[in-house]
Parts: structure tokens; C-alpha cells; sequence
């Protein structure tokens, strides 16, 4: 006699057990309305995500982040994970983007940015 336990199959694990057809349409009816009612440049929010990207942040950015995320929750009541975080600023920035154009926070930062680097270029160059 094997003392290995004897487990389900992984699909009998994760199968759908005690929502009727009638709740599940609703459901489904109620995220449609949802996404609809959403605008075409928002965040996606709490869902599951296909794509993933890798963003590299230095200390003081990501303690910064984790201060602003800790503020949400002890100020607002809003609890938000650092990818919400990330993805409504990502929202915002682009939105203010595609409204503004070069006049955009973006631009003026990437300008900035630029100013700063050519800057640093030319003084080690002397």
C-alpha cells in the first residue's frame, strides 16, 4: 500500500461549483457594463493581466511609492498594490499625454531629462 495521498485530477481542483446559470450570466452581464462604462484610456484595475512588463526602479523611487501607497491606506481607507499604483499613474500620464501633447507633464519631465543628461554629457567631455 502506497502512503502517497491520492489527489484529483488539477481540473476537478479548479472547476466552478456552486454558481447557478442565472448568477454567472449576471455576472457576466455586470463586468460587460463595467468595461463599457470605463473610458477607452483607463486602467484596467483589479483583474487579471496577459502582459507583463519589467520596470526598474531605483531605491529612492520605489520607497517613495511604497509611502505613497501606505498614505492611500492610512489616510484614505484604500488599500492598493504596487502594480495598481503603477498602472493608474501610468493612466494618468498618459491621458494628460494625449490631451496636452507637448505642453504634457511627460514632455516636460522627457525635456528635462534631456536638458539634464546633455548637461552631464558636455561637463565630463571638458
Amino acid at each position: 500500500m502506497s502512503r502517497r495521498p491520492s489527489l484529483p485530477p488539477t481540473a476537478e481542483l479548479f472547476r466552478l461549483t456552486s454558481t447557478s446559470g442565472g448568477q454567472a450570466a449576471r455576472n457576466g452581464q455586470q463586468k460587460e457594463q463595467l468595461r463599457r462604462s470605463q473610458p477607452a484610456r483607463g486602467t484596467t484595475g483589479r483583474q487579471k493581466h496577459d502582459t507583463k512588463i519589467t520596470v526598474y526602479l531605483s531605491g529612492d523611487e520605489l520607497v517613495a511609492m511604497e509611502q505613497a501607497r501606505l498614505a492611500l491606506r492610512a489616510g484614505y481607507g484604500m488599500v492598493v498594490d504596487r502594480g495598481r499604483l503603477v498602472r493608474e499613474a501610468v493612466a494618468v500620464l498618459l491621458a494628460d499625454f494625449e490631451q496636452h501633447g507637448p505642453d504634457s507633464v511627460l514632455m516636460q519631465r522627457l525635456r528635462a531629462d534631456d536638458i539634464e543628461l546633455e548637461t552631464t554629457e558636455e561637463a565630463a567631455g571638458q
